[in-house]
């Protein structure tokens, strides 16, 4: 790469977004960053250009601009809606058009989820299939119709047809409060997805929630953690000693360790109760519940992973599954406040 690293940012006022942004202002090589964030608020894009970011207004759909943007790109970070097949479609084009015209392959460093990994336990058991992302093979057995799979083999693919190089992010359930300077602007989510959606689902049926018996597991990463890994991950590119591994052998999972689904729910039902709404145990989500709500579903999931390429990175998660309960008392605290 020139001197200059050209970065195309998706997704800098969300949640995981603008902690890994925050991590990019903050980088000892920010000087050589010239960075590039889609963003539709007026209000948010000025506040972001103080940071030294530029800044193009417009919507991930504004195919012509995507892919304008991306023709342009040395690295770029989508970290905006991973089921997005549009977008993904104008950022790959955008890369294309850029190895066409001088050779040089481009970076993409995409967000998936391990949503992918889901099963149909409905919150009755655990099971005993977990994914190592050090296991290619493995990978592929997950089924084209899987969630976030739409997206993901069209970005494995681009990599196999040799104009970029892709490198898929899989985080797993993401937890705890965002700090930093994007919040204290006003500029970036401060929420996770999973928690405050089974708080708000709690205090609008009176009762904390869990699907069947909750005995299904799921993987958890603090928000800090996860972050952190963007981070490292892009450093040992750009390092390229050793290359870390892209294509169909650069997933990686976001993970540092897994949780009884009841336990989380558990923990939900007993700080919604201090506050007055339901009792400390949780009641089984109806089945119209099911219908309606659309992480009902997947919160009675098993998704069990290892992210032995991370580790293998360097990447020490510091978070535990005790950080993850006891993050709940302070995202109920901040989302009754806040409603």
């Amino acid at each position: 790469m020139s001197n200059k690293i050209n970065i195309l940012f998706t997704g800098a006022t969300g949640y995981l977004g603008g902690s890994i942004l925050e991590r990019l202002l903050s980088h000892p090589d920010f000087a050589r960053f010239q960075i590039t964030a889609i963003v539709r608020s007026p209000e948010k894009a000025e506040k972001l250009r103080t940071f030294g970011i530029d800044v193009a207004m417009g919507s991930h759909n504004d195919v012509d601009l995507v892919t304008d943007i991306a023709a342009k790109a040395d690295v770029v970070f989508t970290v905006a809606d991973c089921d997005d097949l549009g977008a993904a479609r104008a950022i790959l084009e955008g890369l294309k058009r850029r190895h066409e015209k001088t050779g040089k392959k481009s970076t993409l460093i995409h967000t998936s989820g391990t949503g992918a990994l889901i099963d149909d336990a409905n919150g009755a058991f655990t099971s005993d299939l977990i994914y190592d992302d050090i296991d290619p093979d493995q990978i592929e057995t997950l089924p084209d119709s899987a969630i976030h799979r739409h997206v993901d083999l069209p970005v494995v693919q681009a990599d196999r047809e040799g104009y970029v190089n892709t490198y898929i992010v899989l985080p797993s359930v993401v937890y705890g409060l965002a700090t930093g300077k994007l919040i204290d602007q006003g500029i970036q989510n401060p929420h996770s997805i999973l928690l405050p959606h089974l708080i708000e689902l709690g205090v609008k049926r009176g009762q904390a929630g869990v699907c069947g018996k909750g005995q299904n597991t799921w993987p958890h990463v603090h928000i800090d953690d996860m972050a952190d890994f963007y981070i490292i991950l892009f450093d040992a590119i750009l390092a390229a000693n050793p290359a870390p591994g892209h294509g169909r052998e650069g997933y990686y999972f976001g993970e540092n360790g897994h949780y009884l689904v009841y336990d989380l729910c558990k923990s939900v039902a007993v700080a919604l109760a201090a506050h007055g709404v339901g009792t400390d145990e949780p009641t089984t989500f109806t089945e119209e519940e099911h219908k309606t709500e659309f992480l009902v579903p997947v919160l009675g999931s098993n998704a069990q992973c290892k992210a032995s390429r991370g580790r293998a990175l360097g990447w020490k998660p510091r978070y535990s599954e005790e950080d993850l309960f006891g993050s709940v008392k302070a995202e109920v605290d901040a989302i009754l406040k806040k409603n």
